[in-house]
């Protein structure tokens, strides 16, 4: 294995998932604005824009850090429902204090904050937590997929992070180990240090798609497929079997890669 000091790139891109999070969160915060949601016609447009842009766009960071601390703990695929009861206190309780103080700071200036008022923000907060938390684990399940590039175009950029051992190799797959990603080859495969989610638009360009939350796996490479459980193995060229989780299982299904 090559030193990753050496021979690896850290990527410094932000999350797309987290840009994307945000946007969602801001996009809402306006339409709670516009409608003057939980009572709060009597205050301007402004006012209430000021309200709850910076509380929605709170929630969507402070969420994406939990999902990405509840992913290390709690397989999404086979708990979904655990997961989405574990992000709904994750991220719930935490932002109730802040909606509460928030609140009381914004229209209640000049009064002692009224600690027993606590107690009401929490369902509403909980509410509100939860339902984005279920939608989130039960309905982003399509897999990411990229596209070999047409003629003409410009190649992917991933393959220009190969350690010089696997320069020019073919690549078969790209896994999650932690911080790293271990790309297989037809020559073997290396660990580079880089985030799946960076590496997923590097690899626009080439055929293939993600069949795991940890996994990446070229279509040509594709040589078998196991089922069983509700779930899929890919046998790949070289011997490597990539696993195919239930979350992505029916649209690569329905893309025909099995």
């Amino acid at each position: 294995m090559t030193d990753p000091s050496t021979s690896q790139h850290l990527s410094f891109s932000i999350d797309r998932s987290l840009l994307k999070g945000a946007a969602i969160a801001l996009s809402a915060g306006g339409m709670l604005a516009f409608t003057g949601a939980f009572g709060m016609t009597g205050a301007g447009f402004g006012q209430r824009l000021i309200y709850w842009l910076p509380l929605m766009l709170a929630g969507a960071v402070w969420g994406h850090v939990c999902s990405r601390q509840l992913e290390r703990w709690i397989d999404l695929d086979r708990q979904p429902w655990l997961a989405a009861f574990a992000l709904t206190l994750a991220i719930g309780l935490p932002l109730t204090v802040v909606v509460w103080a928030y609140t009381v700071f914004w229209f209640e200036q000049g009064r002692h904050p009224a600690i027993a008022r606590l107690v009401h923000f929490i369902s509403p907060v909980l509410v509100v937590t939860a339902v984005v938390s279920v939608l989130n684990v039960f309905l982003q399940r399509q897999p990411v997929q990229t596209h070999a590039a047409p003629a003409g175009a410009s190649n992917a950029r991933f393959p220009d992070r190969l350690p010089p051992k696997l320069k020019g190799a073919a690549i078969h797959a790209v896994e999650s180990e932690d911080h790293y990603l271990r790309i297989h080859t037809d020559r073997g495969s290396d660990l580079i240090l880089m985030r799946l989610s960076d590496a997923l638009a590097e690899l626009e360009g080439l055929e293939g798609a993600q069949t795991h939350r940890g996994w990446w796996v070229a279509r040509g490479a594709v040589r078998d497929v196991k089922r069983g459980d509700g779930r899929a193995t890919l046998t790949l060229a070289g011997g490597v079997e990539a696993p195919v989780s239930r979350r992505y299982a029916r649209a690569l299904r329905d893309a025909g890669w099995y």
